[in-house]
């Protein structure tokens, strides 16, 4: 079978999550698909728009329900526009899961600090919700995330939900805030200084790069080893299996090499020297 094949889902579900922010729930229409897909938390999947084309979409559900897959798309393109368009009974084709995924054996036993920024939650959405679904399997949780104005955040009701759990906590920061906003002002950096996560804790982090990059320098100054720490990255994927070279990533390829990197692994390739 080629590797660019792909199978039919249908569209089950969907939730608008902000504006141009869509949320659909599929499920495969090959029962025997159904049954055999896995994935990870952190994997994606590569989505088929019907005489369009396909794109790299996060899978934000739960690995342990692979039977229905959820996907979080923001309408920002020729392919996704029309995506934003599905409806519950349409057909999507899927291909993957693909990727490495976030360290979830690793981090067993330990607190976790998510940080994410701008349109980066997504990829974080569904470690998120593993762990709540296993929360007893995980120390304190830290969820922190940074927006450039008010209107950026999005799964609102997700972070109110977020906060009512046991041994979690949620920071929110916004660059130029209305007169509404009840959180801090400021970039996801500066919510640092409000966390208390033990040094042995886990970061699991996305957003644009250079985010990242003062993130990583915040969380060493802390104490947070960079061997503890791991970046969802975002570039440019198209064949998802390491042939086209879109996503080149210094020696790496995004698409199978990634999207999640261990920081220690890539460190030089974000311009930043030992600390």
């Amino acid at each position: 079978m080629t590797p660019y094949a792909f199978d039919t889902a249908r569209i089950v579900a969907h939730r608008v999550e902000a504006e141009h922010i869509h949320t659909f729930t599929m499920r495969f229409t090959d029962p025997a698909r159904r049954r055999a897909y896995r994935f990870a938390a952190g994997q994606f999947n590569m989505l088929y728009a019907y005489g369009v084309g396909e794109v790299p979409i996060s899978i934000v559900s739960d690995p342990d329900k692979p039977a229905l897959l959820e996907h979080t798309i923001r309408a920002a393109g020729r392919v996704t526009t029309v995506m934003a368009r599905w409806k519950v009974g349409d057909l999507a084709g899927v291909r993957g899961p693909y990727g490495r995924g976030w360290p979830m054996e690793a981090s067993r036993g330990r607190d976790v600090v998510v940080v994410t920024g701008g349109l980066g939650c997504a990829p974080a959405v569904g470690v998120i919700e593993y762990i709540f679904r296993r929360r007893d399997d995980y120390g304190a949780l830290h969820i922190l995330h940074g927006v450039k104005t008010p209107h950026d955040l999005l799964y609102r009701e997700r972070f109110d939900a977020w906060r009512q759990h046991p041994r979690t906590k949620v920071y929110l920061a916004a660059d130029r805030p209305d007169a509404n906003w009840r959180y801090r002002v400021g970039v996801v950096t500066d919510l640092f200084d409000e966390v208390t996560a033990d040094p042995s804790a886990i970061v699991m982090m996305c957003g644009p790069e250079a985010m990242m990059r003062y993130a990583v320098r915040a969380l060493r100054a802390k104490g947070i080893s960079e061997e503890n720490v791991y970046l969802s990255m975002e570039r440019h994927m198209q064949c998802a299996i390491g042939l086209c070279g879109h996503c080149q990533f210094g020696p790496h390829f995004v698409c199978k090499d990634g999207p999640v990197f261990q920081y220690a692994a890539v460190k030089r390739l974000f311009g930043l020297d030992s600390l």
